[in-house]
């Protein structure tokens, strides 16, 4: 086996082998990040685009039908609330002058 020789211009032509390969790598690894960005992003875009208007319509009304129900619901509620409130505040004056 024989030795290298290792002169000064042996040396800067290491150096500059290694920082070309490392930039290289760099440069390699950046082109795939920027694809891999692209792909998420169009991925993300076209998952978008095929939500089709018309079930999240459908969605939204089957929500305002709920709501709309729940409101009649209460509203029956509050009414026989207020008519039970009025029923025993008149039954109990009537006991307080049947009382008298």
């Amino acid at each position: 086996m024989s030795k290298r020789k290792n002169t000064f211009t042996r040396f800067i032509e290491d150096i500059v082998d290694d920082t070309k390969d490392f930039v290289d790598d760099i440069l390699d690894r950046a082109k795939d990040l920027e694809s891999d960005l692209k792909d998420a992003v169009k991925d993300v875009v076209d998952d978008d685009e095929s939500d089709p208007a018309s079930t999240s319509g459908a969605g939204v009304a089957e929500l305002e039908a709920a709501l709309a129900e729940l409101t009649i619901k209460v509203n029956q509620l509050a009414e026989l609330q207020l008519a039970a409130s009025t029923s025993s505040s008149s039954t109990s004056s009537t006991r307080r002058t049947a009382a008298a």
